[in-house]
């Protein structure tokens, strides 16, 4: 609890003295500090593993898949995909990525890079594979038509989002448009992954008390964890450098800056049906594996997954703090 509090009061400090970070921009560094938070916790892992089983099975029967993926970073989440579809009977469906990402502060091609190591493992597993790269600055700015999509008998698309989608809250009218976006561009199945909070509201008092419930439980699972671990770890360190940068834009900042506008699942279905989205049901077997991933952090213990009308939570004790929902085009759209 100590550390979430000097987080928080970190937060309220630059909030009162307008001490904003020169490097709340950097995305690379935040890629990072995501990479560590990904081998200290299940969180990342369990975002991955549903969303890729929703795929594997609402794609179980086509040869040609496109995953539109809304933020690649280091592709982390394609590996275990790839290796799932190099076991299909009767072999693997071609695949094709299209990788999107914020530019780099050194003007790299990051994405490309990650695309290159992607192919490597696809060649070696027998997968053909194709990647694109496509930088820009907001999924709000993205349109269809640049993204190649090649008719529905050709391929079937999917569309990934895993902490992304709330970002676009914090620009008027970007998530109509980035949802418009979606359905034009006829995927098969959306799998979307949010923190399970409520980070948005207009009202600070509210958001910060919602805020400090949030992550003072995501802090105790961390330490939950790290008890199978050797101290001082640095992992564990860097992944509560990652939450203490959301802390910091949930508390400090406000418009446009403030890109960390979590919002619950309620929320989410409220905006997607509005949008012309049914949810899709994420099936039984993901339930019962996702629960066999928990196994490897401190044994399961703490961690809870739960079934929300066919979307999955994950949670710490009785606290829910991020979900995976699936959703198609629904039908009176198509």
């Amino acid at each position: 609890m100590r550390k979430v509090a000097t987080y928080f009061a970190q937060a309220l400090a630059r909030r009162i003295y307008r001490l904003y970070p020169q490097d709340g921009i950097d995305s690379s560094y935040s890629d990072f500090l995501q990479m560590h938070f990904y081998e200290s916790c299940p969180y990342l892992k369990f975002a991955h593993f549903t969303a890729n089983q929703a795929i594997l099975e609402a794609f179980a029967t086509v040869n040609r898949v496109h995953v539109i993926d809304f933020g690649l970073q280091q592709g982390m989440q394609w590996p275990a995909l790839m290796q799932a579809l190099a076991l299909r009977p009767g072999g693997p469906p071609a695949f094709r990525l299209t990788g999107i990402g914020p530019p780099q502060p050194d003007n790299t091609d990051a994405l490309q890079q990650v695309g290159w190591k992607l192919a490597q493992l696809a060649d070696t597993l027998g997968v053909e594979f194709e990647f694109r790269g496509f930088v820009c600055n907001s999924l709000a700015d993205l349109e269809p038509s640049m993204l190649e999509i090649r008719p529905a008998e050709v391929e079937s698309v999917a569309v990934n989002s895993v902490f992304e989608l709330h970002r676009v809250l914090a620009r008027p009218g970007g998530i109509e448009k980035v949802l418009n976006s979606i359905k034009a561009m006829k995927p098969k199945l959306v799998t979307i992954v949010e923190q399970e909070a409520n980070h948005n509201g207009p009202v600070f008092f509210d958001r910060f008390t919602e805020a400090l419930q949030y992550y003072s439980n995501l802090f105790d699972s961390l330490e939950g964890s790290s008890t199978v671990l050797t101290p001082p770890n640095q992992d564990l360190v860097m992944s509560e450098m990652y939450l203490g940068r959301q802390i910091c834009n949930v508390v400090a900042f406000e418009g446009q800056d403030r890109v960390e506008r979590h919002e619950t699942l309620t929320q989410w279905r409220a905006r997607m049906g509005s949008a012309g989205f049914d949810p899709a049901h994420l099936g039984s077997d993901a339930f019962k594996q996702a629960s066999m991933l928990l196994a490897y952090f401190a044994g399961g213990y703490g961690y809870r997954v739960e079934e929300n009308n066919g979307s999955l939570m994950l949670g710490w004790h009785t606290r829910p703090l991020i979900t995976t929902s699936a959703w198609q085009i629904a039908s009176s759209e198509s």
